[in-house]
């Protein structure tokens, strides 16, 4: 089997940060968070790193991180377009949103060689997260017809944000470990008495209870999920364009929980009790640079990250 691959989904707009994070210094040498991510994920063994990004923003993503990254790990790119449909479909008049992070994956698939994990270019994940996925990977898979995948999943709790509602993929594991069910929920907001969230712009409130297990996009997949999702990109795209033509998102978790309840995939829940760290928003900074400094101080990272 092939030494799976890191894929890195960079091309989002950055728009509540209000600027690429992606490119926004915040160790305490000037690292970016996705250093973080490429570090831990090199120590786990990978070896090959896919980036996937906007061709806006090519030239400046290279400079800034490609170049840098290039000597520490080998890396490929991928670019996420909006005219990359289907045949017979057209990018409405005005849309200027990407997609989503399952069309960014299609984006990728011809440069993504074996099975891959996949995160977000802005989310601290911590180690254990991508040495747990390296492992499963080496894992034999049962032979019984299913898609094998699996997903690394953090409390509720450790993943909020204090400067603003954030977007979730809320779980159900069943009692072997395995996912049951993922539901998107947005205008997730921390409050004193835990976790809420809101479907109709703050009008009623849900509560999310402490320990709910939730999805930070990092997973376990195999070349296979892509033709999946391939395939099912024109029926999203039916269903989503005469309702939000300029909004709508083909999204990774809703793509595997529709998997899921077809009963053709399995995703095998590995647990992290890491803190999730990220600049949703840039009040946020401040936060995650004093994380990562004391990260560095307390030795769990070489400072500065990458050594001449």
């Amino acid at each position: 089997m092939r030494k799976p691959e890191l894929v890195i989904m960079a091309a989002g707009m950055g728009s509540r940060y209000g600027g690429l994070k992606q490119m926004d210094p915040i160790g305490p040498n000037g690292e970016l968070i996705i250093d973080y991510s490429i570090y831990d994920a090199k120590r786990a063994g990978f070896e090959k790193i896919v980036f996937i990004i906007k061709r806006e923003i090519e030239q400046d993503f290279r400079s800034i991180i490609g170049s840098r990254i290039e000597k520490q790990i080998d890396i490929a790119y991928a670019f996420q377009e909006l005219d990359l449909l289907p045949k017979g479909y057209a990018v409405p008049e005005g849309r200027v949103k990407p997609w989503g992070t399952a069309h960014a994956l299609l984006a990728a698939k011809g440069t993504i060689g074996g099975p891959f994990a996949v995160i977000n270019a802005d989310d601290y994940y911590g180690p254990a997260a991508f040495q747990t996925l390296y492992d499963w990977f080496a894992k034999p898979r049962p032979n019984d017809g299913k898609l094998h995948f699996s997903m690394v999943g953090y409390l509720i709790e450790n993943t909020l944000s204090a400067s603003g509602g954030v977007t979730r993929g809320v779980c159900e594991a069943d009692e072997s470990g395995y996912l049951a069910s993922i539901a998107e929920r947005r205008m997730i907001e921390k409050t004193d008495g835990g976790a809420r969230y809101s479907t109709d712009d703050g009008q009623t409130w849900n509560l999310i209870p402490s320990g709910t297990l939730v999805s930070m996009n990092i997973w376990g997949l195999s070349q296979t999920f892509l033709d999946e999702a391939e395939r099912d990109f024109p029926l999203f795209l039916d269903e989503n364009l005469p309702l939000n033509p300029q909004k709508c998102e083909y999204l990774l978790p809703e793509e595997i929980n529709s998997l899921l309840q077809k009963g053709c995939a399995d995703v095998e829940v590995l647990r992290s009790r890491d803190i999730w760290y990220g600049v949703t928003y840039r009040e946020d900074k401040a936060i995650v640079q004093q994380a990562l400094t004391k990260k560095a101080n307390d030795g769990l990272y070489p400072s500065p990250l990458w050594q001449e």
